[in-house]
Formats: structure tokens, sequence, C-alpha cells
């Protein structure tokens, strides 16, 4: 949030929504444009196009506060409204939406007002948010293919792991040398994350700063991208076990025949790892959960529930990077859509793509700290 109201004069901001999952809520946003209220002056007096802060409080809103469940989509919040309504403006542009967070309330604005679908270009911060928000991901690539989207699960490291890491590069010692004691937004960043630059959504900033962002194929600030393939989700009509392997970041879909006692009125919900929980959707014969496994390892879940033939039931299964082959195989069916560059020699370790943006390392650091140094009164050293 710091980055991106630093970076307010060069992007035409239409909306800042709260989303899921976690405890973040719009409070916190308003929190952060406090800071750069007090910044403002200083900020306003190297250009004429930073927002009012008045201005930027009227368009944050509060978005979804839960998962809507296996449906992915459900009820209406301020927040897929308010993109619903920046999308019908009268403008030729396209409107930019980057996820760094849950993707509930773009699942309910095109579920609302599935019209916008042309009109929209996502940078999506996948990996453990897709994790998380498996199902309104889910309802996105079932029900609305053509979406123009980047679908960024390991690219996006490249922000803090990789490139240039030595003297002031690093990151921490870029914190203490071009953050910490810039202003009250400077010193609102220094006083989280222990001081440390793990700005995993700011590339999907940093996509619209430089490079071209109407082609992920090119390079930028921001990554660059390969069209998504087929075959990304696994669906097993049984209880897994290690030997089953799914494809990393890919949809894994367990759909087990019900129990004879299981009721509609029944519950049923899936822990992957005993930390994120999955909703089920039953259709009168088959019991469905969904997982997205964000790193390449073996994975357990277990269901609990109030029906006894189902509460403790429980699978594993392993998840592995993108077969070689597998990637060759563009989906068709997704003409628009877009994700991490599997090429070795665009990995930082085992996050694909990272170096796509990491090369980028010093560029795009650089501009930050020019930015942040607008904080400073005049004559002060940076």
């Amino acid at each position: 949030m710091v980055h991106l109201l630093l970076c307010a004069d060069a992007l035409e901001l239409e909306g800042l929504v709260s989303s899921p999952f976690g405890p973040g809520r719009a409070h916190h946003i308003l929190e952060v444009i406090a800071e750069y209220e007090r910044d403002f002056p200083l900020l306003r007096s190297h250009s004429p196009l930073y927002p009012q802060p008045d201005q930027l409080r009227a368009i944050t809103k509060q978005g979804a506060l839960d998962s809507p469940g296996a449906a992915g989509a459900g009820t209406a919040t301020d927040g897929s409204r308010w993109i619903v309504q920046c999308a019908r403006r009268q403008d030729p542009r396209p409107l930019h939406v980057l996820v760094w967070g849950g993707i509930e309330d773009l699942a309910q604005a095109l579920h609302d007002a599935p019209n916008i679908l042309p009109k929209l270009r996502v940078y999506f911060i996948g990996g453990p948010n897709k994790m998380w928000s498996i199902d309104a991901f889910e309802y996105i690539e079932r029900n609305h293919p053509k979406l123009w989207m980047i679908e960024a699960n390991s690219t996006y490291r490249g922000w803090f792991v990789g490139g240039r890491q030595d003297s002031g590069w690093g990151n921490e010692s870029f914190v203490k040398e071009h953050i910490a004691g810039h202003g009250n937004l400077g010193k609102y960043f220094a006083t989280h994350l222990r001081g440390v630059i793990k700005m995993g959504d700011t590339p999907s900033v940093a996509h619209l700063l430089y490079g071209s962002p109407e082609d992920p194929s090119q390079p930028g600030w921001g990554g660059k991208f390969v069209r998504v393939w087929s075959g990304r989700k696994a669906t097993f009509t049984r209880h897994t076990t290690e030997a089953d392997t799914v494809e990393q970041f890919g949809v894994v879909e367990i759909a087990i025949p019900a129990p004879p006692s299981f009721t509609p009125s029944n519950t049923a919900r899936a822990w992957l790892d005993n930390r994120v929980p999955s909703g089920v959707a039953f259709d009168g014969k088959l019991l469905r959960f969904r997982f997205s496994p964000r790193d390449a390892k073996l994975w357990t879940y277990r269901i609990e529930s109030d029906c006894a033939e189902l509460q403790g039931a429980s699978g594993k299964f392993t998840a592995v990077p993108p077969p070689s082959d597998r990637v060759g195989q563009i989906a068709e069916t997704h003409p628009n859509w877009w994700t991490d560059d599997q090429s070795p020699e665009h990995a930082e370790g085992i996050h694909a793509g990272a170096r796509t943006v990491s090369r980028w390392r010093v560029d795009f650091l650089t501009d930050f700290a020019r930015r942040m140094d607008r904080c400073l009164p005049p004559g002060a050293k940076s």
C-alpha cells in the first residue's frame, strides 16, 4: 500500500478494496491513507497528480469477509459492487484489477455483472491466495474462461528473492537506507514485517509501471508470463494416497460418494494440512472438496463432519511441479489466461518465473527509493 500510494501520480486509482483472506479490513487501508495524508504536501510538491487523501478514502471499500463456500460466489459486497461500477464507466481504457488477497470480490462482480468481463485486466497474486480462495478461483476459471488474467503463483517472489542483494540492495539494508526515516509513509513501512522487503503483491503494480501491460509475454517489472496450459485440475472419486500426484498450484478435487446417512442438513469441512479450510459441495450423490497446493510436497487433509460415517475421513496427495510436456499443452479454452514461465533459466531456486522480476531489482528499487525521497523535506539528505 505504501508503494502503491507513492506511485499514485502515475496511476489513476479507481478503488481500494479490502478482500479476504485473514483479518485485514478496510480500516487498515485507511490507516495507510492517514500516513499518506501527512506526507501529502511534500508529495504534491513533486507532482500535482497525487490524489487528495479524501479522494482515496472515498474509493476505499470493504469486500467479502468470508468465503462464499463451494459455489464460489454468494452475496454482493461494497467491494464487488464498486468493481462493477468502475468497469461500467464510459471510458475506452481497460480497468486493471490487481488482486493481492482473496479473489472473492472479483468472482462476485463477474457473477453479478458478467458483461464487464471484456473491460477487465486482472493480475492475481495467486500461490497462497489461490490456496485460500480456491472456490472463488474455480468459479472464475470454470464460468469465465475468456477473462484476461495473469495468475502469478510464484513469479511475484522475484521482488524479494534473487537479483542484486549486496550493499544497500538487500531486503533489510534497502529499508534502512531508503525507506526508514523517509516521512510518515517510510516510518510506517519500516515498522512492518520487521523492516524487510517482502512485498509479494507489488509486482502487480510494477507491471503497470514498466513494460507492456497489454502483452504479458513481454518483459517488464511485473514479470514475463506464458499462456496457461490444460490439465491443471485433478479430480479423484476416492480418498487419495501419497502415491497420487497432482500439479503444484493446480486444483485438486476430492469427489467422494456421500455416506447413506448424509443429508443436506449435515455439515462437512475438510482441512488441508490442518489449517486451510475447504467447504463442501453436495449434489445429492457426491461430496466435493477442493484444494490448491501451494508447495511441491506431501499434503494431508482431514474431514470434520457431524455425520459419523464421514467424521475423521482423511487422505494424502503429493504435489509436484508441472510436467514439462503438460506445460506445452496451451489451454485454448482460456485464450487470455497467463501464468508463470516454467523455463529453468527464469526460475529463482524453486520459484518458477521469479527471475523475470528479480532481473529488474536495481531498476525498480531505484525507482522506489526516488519516490520515497519525495517524503523528505527540501534539503534533507537521503
